[in-house]
């Protein structure tokens, strides 16, 4: 019996299965770059580092990454989605393996930090290629009218893979130890290679399955790399996401050495923002969906990001040195430093749908790695800063430089006014008549 091809092409709804398998990608990445942070207090101990190491140690990861992002973005558009999640994720889950073997602190030995640094950059340089990958699959398997809510899903990932690290990782690491630790998210980047394996394919062409686009159907005359549009964009996502990895990075050791929180304390904080970050993101996918708002909504994450951050700052030099013997403080501490997490993190899939749209679903691998290299060299620089910050002004300062890239963020997510697109559209409008 033989077969048509149109037989053999996945039905429209294996679009689900392809978002399912692209939402374990991007969570089992981001149990470990998301999740390793939240273990920092322990880390510090464990592998006997000071605040500026830690920081500098924390973003290496984030720095292989950007490294990473934009070619393997362009490898992505090359090759497609399937072959750089499997080659990504397989060679990840043999770098975590690595470090369980030779760069896990024991009771016996301390690995040198050349081990730990090395082992954390090349998880980060392999690692990269999920977030490309998967938000190309989205683009091209998903028509205009559900791609906000459907790139949405796939950014709650990183909530979800952070909620789950901050749950877990430091329960393994204090139980078990780091090299159990490294152990699981190598277990996880493997059962997400194989999700990847079984459902992530090229869509069908468009004549087989008229419901899903073509990958080629919006691709723009000019290139990502050199669309100034693009770059605006791709520069305030990167921006917006540094008081976002000061939280993620640094929330523990500041609820922990300011605000005298202990670790139950401090993985529900964690847990909360990385939760309420992914509820928002589903939420705002689809309501900027069925409003077609994107632009608005940016503006206003960034402005509340803005008063929050401000607020947070203002509080911790109204506490000074009295936090540990006030409890009411002490709350509302935690609560403003989870809120803030969460807005500061609620707008990603809204930007990356916003971005992907401008670039084309043929372009958007390259998109989505420009703005991933964007969003990861901030992810270094970040954690980077913070202890150096901290030594200037304690965290206040810290706090009101997480208010003021919100501040320059907003005006770069939304480059040209409505007015003026309007005005663009009429008068080509006008020369082509």
């Amino acid at each position: 019996m033989t077969h048509s091809p149109a037989s053999l092409s996945p039905s429209p709804r294996h679009r689900w299965k392809v978002l399912a398998a692209g939402v374990a990608a991007n969570a089992a990445f981001s149990v470990a770059f998301s999740g390793i942070p939240m273990t920092a207090v322990l880390m510090r101990t464990g592998y006997q580092l000071d605040n500026a190491t830690l920081g500098l140690v924390l973003g290496l990861m984030g720095l292989g990454i950007a490294v990473s992002e934009l070619p393997w973005g362009l490898l992505t558009d090359r090759w497609g989605d399937r072959p750089v999640l499997l080659t990504g994720l397989g060679s990840t889950a043999i770098a975590l393996v690595a470090m369980a073997l030779w760069a896990a602190p024991s009771a016996r030995h301390i690995p040198g930090l050349g081990w730990l640094a090395a082992g954390l950059l090349l998880v980060g340089l392999l690692g990269g290629s999920v977030n490309g990958a998967s938000g190309r699959a989205v683009m091209t398997w998903f028509d205009a009218s559900e791609r906000g809510l459907a790139m949405s899903i796939r950014q709650t990932a990183v909530p979800l893979g952070g909620g789950i690290g901050a749950l877990v990782l430091p329960f393994v690491a204090l139980h078990f130890g780091f090299a159990a630790l490294y152990g699981l998210l190598a277990l996880l980047c493997a059962l997400s290679a194989v999700m990847s394996w079984a459902w992530v394919h090229e869509p069908p062409i468009a004549r087989n399955a008229p419901s899903i686009p073509a990958a080629t159907a919006e691709a723009p005359k000019t290139g990502p790399l050199r669309d100034a549009r693009v770059w605006r964009i791709v520069l305030g996502i990167g921006i917006l996401c540094a008081p976002q990895f000061a939280v993620l990075s640094f929330g523990t050791v500041f609820l922990h050495d300011f605000g005298h929180a202990g670790l139950a304390t401090i993985t529900a904080t964690m847990v909360f923002t990385q939760v309420g970050a992914m509820v928002m993101r589903v939420w705002s996918g689809r309501w900027t969906d069925r409003r077609r708002n994107r632009p608005a909504y940016l503006r206003a994450c960034s402005a509340l990001s803005v008063a929050l951050f401000a607020a947070l700052a203002v509080l911790v030099m109204a506490a000074g040195t009295h936090t540990a013997d006030s409890s009411a403080l002490r709350i509302a501490l935690v609560v403003l430093l989870g809120v803030s997490g969460v807005c500061v993190s609620a707008w990603h899939g809204v930007a990356y749908t916003e971005l992907a749209t401008l670039a084309g679903a043929a372009r958007a691998g390259t998109a989505l790695g420009m703005a991933n290299t964007s969003v990861f060299l901030v992810c270094f620089v970040t954690p980077f800063s913070i202890p150096h910050l901290l030594a200037l002004q304690g965290w206040p300062m810290v706090w009101l430089a997480a208010s003021a890239c919100a501040l320059v963020a907003m005006p770069l997510l939304v480059p040209r006014p409505v007015a003026a697109d309007q005005k663009l559209a009429k008068t080509a409008l006008s020369r082509s008549t």
